[in-house]
């Protein structure tokens, strides 16, 4: 996605030296009823420096200091990107409206922004148009919605994330075997409603905890394996699986990792700063799963404070206080003007100093989607 980058933002200290500056002015101006004028008064530079420190000095203290530890990486990942991209893509190409099944991520800023630009969101096929494209939202879909589309010869463009669409593809092989399939993941969630959807009704058993996973009576303890959905708790999916190999020594994993790599990476950030802060705060929406992990893990660290905000105004202030150090995160469906808008929030009340942490660095990018890539140059 094209949000342009925002300009360095206005800080509180700006505004303390705007202020002092005036302030400074108006006192020695020579205004009614002084005796000289500025030019004239005698060591008045050296009152005037020292009333500006004394004016600065208070607007210091009236603004408690914060350490702001920036978890890296943070933010959108590769197929958030990718998918929003698809969106923007289409609208350049085919012009609006361009439907999309579902939210294409889960963050009403991008899907509000989108809409402006002539997107409209539905969350069936029989509510696009017999003459419009329509376009799949990241998190995937069942197989029956392409062939939906099919059957009607609606046009249209899969956004489904790569790593989604990998774990789709270890089902169907699976399920090849003659292999039962556990799927652990968040029963109602887009893409388990998906991946599930991959297979004939009763391929796939969902787990959702540990109690799932130790009342799980399996069909043959021989054939079976696990997939998981791809942005789930580390931690608790690491214990999951536990419980699972240790009633089932032969249950099969993924060849690899299913929990993609920008859930573990803003997981570990995370960790890495959670231990370290008075609150943690993390920006994402409610129905994003892989923001809401986020906020488990920030607790699971020992933070005595850590809540999901979807911008600078959902900020309880009260419930924050003034904590010496905070740390800041945001899930992968959300954009930096966002994170932005709470650095920008947090400069009007406190006295700023930033700490990025750095966990790990992410540079995976992902094709798009061949109808598009003429108008991607």
């Amino acid at each position: 996605m094209t949000f342009a980058d925002r300009a360095p933002l206005y800080t509180a200290k700006d505004r303390h030296e705007n202020l002092a500056n005036h302030m400074f002015k108006q006192g020695h101006d020579g205004g009614p009823g002084s005796a000289q004028t500025l030019t004239e008064c005698s060591g008045c530079d050296k009152r005037a420096s020292a009333d500006k420190s004394m004016i600065e000095q208070q607007m210091t203290d009236a603004h408690p200091k914060l350490t702001l530890l920036l978890a890296s990486p943070r933010g959108f990942c590769a197929g958030v990107d990718r998918a929003i991209q698809i969106v923007e893509l289409a609208l350049a190409k085919y012009g609006a409206p361009v439907y999309v099944r579902h939210e294409i991520v889960h963050n009403r800023y991008v899907v509000e922004g989108l809409e402006a630009k002539g997107a409209i969101f539905v969350e069936e096929l029989d509510e696009v148009p017999a003459d419009a494209p329509v376009i799949f939202s990241a998190h995937g879909v069942p197989k029956s919605v392409p062939a939906a589309a099919q059957s009607r010869k609606l046009f249209y463009l899969d956004a489904t994330c790569p790593l989604v669409s990998k774990v789709h593809v270890e089902a169907e092989r699976l399920h090849a075997q003659g292999r039962e399939i556990i799927l652990i993941g968040h029963d109602g969630h887009p893409e388990v409603i998906g991946t599930m959807g991959q297979l004939p009704e009763g391929a796939v058993t969902l787990i959702e905890t540990v109690e799932d996973a130790r009342a799980f009576t399996p069909r043959d303890d021989k054939k079976i394996s696990f997939i998981t959905q791809t942005t789930l708790s580390v931690d608790d999916t690491a214990e999951i699986v536990g419980v699972l190999r240790a009633r089932f020594p032969d249950i099969s994993a993924p060849r690899k990792e299913d929990i993609c790599y920008a859930t573990t990476n803003r997981q570990d950030a995370v960790k890495a700063i959670a231990p370290r802060a008075d609150a943690v705060l993390v920006i994402g929406a409610p129905n994003s799963s892989n923001s809401m992990r986020l906020v488990e893990v920030a607790e699971r660290a020992g933070c005595r404070y850590a809540a999901l905000v979807q911008r600078a105004a959902d900020i309880d202030w009260e419930a924050l206080g003034t904590p010496a150090t905070l740390g800041l995160t945001a899930g992968a469906s959300a954009p930096d003007v966002l994170i932005d808008e709470v650095i920008a929030a947090l400069r009007e009340r406190f006295e700023v100093s930033v700490e990025e942490v750095m966990v790990s660095a992410e540079s995976v990018q992902f094709k798009l989607p061949r109808a598009l890539m003429d108008e991607a140059r």
